[in-house]
Parts: C-alpha cells; structure tokens; sequence
C-alpha cells in the first residue's frame, strides 16, 4: 500500500495566494479529531481482557507514535498476547466505529480546514493511523478535500522520524519550509519539525513546551487560513489564540 495517495488538486503549489502557505500540514489524532479518549479505553479494554493492567500515564505515553511502536509496548507492558498487526486491527476496529459514528471534531478543526480548501490551499493529512482508521474521519468530509492523504501503515518510519512529512511535501511538489503542520504530540511536532515543517502546536491530552520549530496555541477556535503565517512566524513564543 503507498504511503499517501494524491488528489488531482495537488497540482496547486500555493503560488498567488499571497499571505497564504504553499500547504497545510495536518495530524488527525487529537489534533483534528478528539480520539486519544478512544484509544486510551480501547488499549485498556484489550489488555485487562490479557489479564493485565493499562494505566493512563502509559497510555499517555503512546500518544502520536507510530502504531507497530505502540503495539509493541502494548505486547511488553500490557501483556496482550496478539501479533502486532492483529493487535492494531483490534484497537483500529473499535477506533474506526467511533470515526464513523461521530468525528469528534476539536475546536476550530472543521472550520479551519473548510476555510483553507475554500481558498484552494493544498492540504495534507498525516497520521499515524492506518488508512482503515483516516478513511472513517474522511468520510465526513467532502471527497478530495485533503490532497494528499499519508497514513502509518506504510510508511517505512513513522513519527518521529521526518519521513511522514517529507512524504507529504514531495507528493503536493512543495518546499517544507513554505508549508504549516498542525500538531498536538511531542512525537508529530519531532516529525514536522526535523522535516524543516514550520508547526503550530494545539495541546490536548500531552503539554507541548516552548520550542524555537513551533508555535503553541491553546485551540484552533477562531484560528483561519490567514492566521497561520503569522502564527509561525512568533515561532518559540506561546501565543493565544487568533
């Protein structure tokens, strides 16, 4: 399976919208989509059924990694005797119902990103998730609306490594420091920013430091497409908020 698929609106490099960046860089979990509580309780479930015990400060700690990466500890600390695949279709299946039944948009999400396919910026969705898992949430949206669509399951290294992001640049042919990531882990800002992504920070279930790779913004409620630029720009500063 590649590693992203490309819509025919890629063909835009951002070229003429003025104030605009060449691309927008998004995560899906947690940062579009309030599924880290869906997780959390679908690795509980699994590994008390293994006979073990799943504590929040370790489902914390897998916030944003790759899902072999996860399951691995899964296998280790929880005890939950499944391959890693069959492990991650488990937790994916109960996951992927959620999206279905309800996308649980975070604050400013949904608006944000209709704003930016309004003013035809390219956008890209990059997730850890596997494609299973993206295609749930992207069913509540229009078709095409992410350009380029770049899910874990087959990238080679996922978050932290720059792979994910490089991934989805190359695939919209557009330099990664004319574009904006948009994050809530440790792990995906690591991404972004080893890609040489300029990232916004939006902070959900893990604190996001200060850091000179990104801005940190309470929510994206009331953030729009014009905002981003300038967001990156105070870059190392906590702002708050559009």
């Amino acid at each position: 399976m590649p590693a992203e698929t490309t819509s025919s609106a890629a063909a835009s490099t951002g070229r003429g919208r003025e104030g605009l960046p060449d691309a927008v860089l998004f995560d899906m979990d947690g940062t579009l989509v309030d599924t880290e509580p869906v997780w959390w309780a679908a690795e509980r479930a699994l590994v008390e059924a293994h006979g073990g015990v799943w504590t929040d400060s370790q489902a914390m700690a897998l916030v944003g990694n790759q899902l072999e990466v996860s399951a691995e500890v899964l296998r280790r600390e929880g005890g939950v005797d499944l391959p890693v695949r069959e492990l991650i279709e488990v937790l994916g299946a109960q996951v992927g119902a959620e999206l279905r039944r309800d996308p649980r948009w975070r604050p400013g999400a949904h608006e944000l990103l209709t704003g930016l396919a309004e003013r035809g910026v390219p956008l890209a969705l990059v997730t850890m998730s596997w494609r299973s898992m993206a295609d749930a949430m992207l069913a509540h949206l229009p078709d095409g609306l992410f350009d380029v669509v770049v899910t874990g399951d087959a990238c080679e290294r996922g978050k932290p490594h720059p792979e994910p992001y490089l991934r989805a640049a190359a695939a919209l042919g557009v330099e990664p420091a004319r574009c904006v990531a948009v994050e809530d882990s440790p792990t995906g800002l690591a991404s972004a920013e080893a890609a040489g992504v300029p990232a916004i920070a939006v902070p959900h279930v893990v604190d996001l430091p200060e850091g000179p790779g990104r801005t940190v913004v309470p929510t994206l409620a009331g953030v729009g497409p014009e905002d981003l630029l300038p967001l990156v720009a105070r870059r190392g500063s906590t702002a708050t908020g559009s």
